[in-house]
């Protein structure tokens, strides 16, 4: 092979640390038939440094040189499952090179791939750049949790305040309140520029902040699912839940790091009898922290249960009138935009 593009999991350790082993176990088998005039490109979300610094050090142990023998750089990968709007050629590609030559050599292999290559001086500006999208997104989405909260107890519903502000035709971007993050990059991403900073003996508090309000909001629903049982005469404990949603994202059927997964676990702990119900996803594969989850299948809504709990805002939600139902619903996604104080909860 000429080029060899490198794009495997960046997940974090059960400490909540980056966990490498994935990209450098990739560079060793890279390393054992690196030759001259080879391209390698990492794409998985890292930390700045890896590229020039811990992936050169193990292909530099072949005796072959980063940026004379053969060309080192760094291009973030981008992507929006399910989105229409936009394609892998027409998403412009962020390149970082280890030297000149091995920019000119990494730009020249995705300039035959992608309409837009979009040059930085350095692999640490790619993996940077690639950091600030993800957190720009996590800190955002944090402050709509927390004035989700707010707005609760202050009887406003944060949808509608939304809905207004963002008929400001400039200097306002709409983000959503939600159940929690999910998906690959924004629940782990920031993290990796946290431990990094540690090196540099400085605090990344917007980004830790944020991470906490966002891992708070799995606990944040479960207190409104409560409420609305106990309001029915209902304890959790004995109580059959249905979410519905487990894939991360509307429409999609993936559930890397989905929320569901979090709201699931904590109220069977609290003693629920839970099942999960999603169009695009019959039965729940292996992953990493939910194999316990595997091999479980999804359930038909029906009437037996004692709440619905909506966590992901499938289209197919959309369609059901959940009233003919009678049963609760618990809504963390503004799917249900009528009100009914006896069925309808908003989360």
């Amino acid at each position: 092979m000429d080029c060899i593009i490198i794009c495997v999991p960046t997940p974090l350790n059960v400490n909540r640390e980056p966990d490498m082993k994935y990209v450098f176990n990739s560079t060793r088998s890279v390393a054992k038939s690196l030759r001259r005039g080879q391209l390698i490109v990492l794409e998985s979300t890292t930390y700045p440094g890896t590229t020039d610094g811990d992936m050169r050090k193990i292909l530099e142990e072949t005796g072959l040189k980063a940026g004379s023998d053969f060309h080192l750089a760094f291009s973030p990968e981008r992507e929006d499952p399910n989105n229409r709007d936009f394609s892998v050629r027409t998403i412009p590609k962020v390149v970082g090179g280890y030297t000149a030559d091995c920019l000119r050599a990494a730009k020249a292999l995705y300039d035959s791939i992608v309409d837009r290559t979009v040059p930085v001086s350095s692999t640490r500006v790619a993996e940077s750049a690639k950091l600030l999208e993800n957190i720009y997104r996590s800190v955002n989405i944090a402050l709509v949790n927390e004035l989700k909260m707010l707005f609760d107890r202050m009887g406003i519903d944060v949808w509608e305040v939304i809905e207004a502000a963002k008929t400001k035709p400039f200097g306002f971007q709409a983000f959503y309140p939600g159940p929690g993050l999910g998906g690959h990059c924004i629940p782990i991403d920031p993290f990796y520029l946290t431990w990094k900073a540690r090196e540099y003996e400085f605090r990344t508090r917007f980004i830790e902040l944020a991470g906490e309000i966002n891992t708070s909001m799995p606990d944040y629903v479960v207190y409104q699912v409560m409420k609305v049982l106990n309001s029915r005469g209902k304890s959790v404990k004995g109580s059959k839940i249905l979410v519905l949603g487990l894939a991360y994202k509307a429409n999609v059927d993936d559930y890397r790091e989905s929320p569901s997964f979090h709201l699931i676990e904590k109220l069977e702990q609290m003693g629920a009898e839970v099942c999960f119900n999603d169009p695009y996803i019959p039965e729940i594969e292996m992953t990493r922290e939910y194999a316990k989850y595997s091999g479980r299948k999804s359930t038909e809504i029906s009437v037996d249960f004692d709440l619905f709990l909506i966590a992901t805002a499938h289209d197919e939600y959309k369609s059901i009138n959940f009233r003919t139902l009678g049963v609760p619903v618990v809504d963390t996604r503004n799917i249900i935009n009528e009100k009914d104080d006896k069925v309808f909860f908003k989360a």
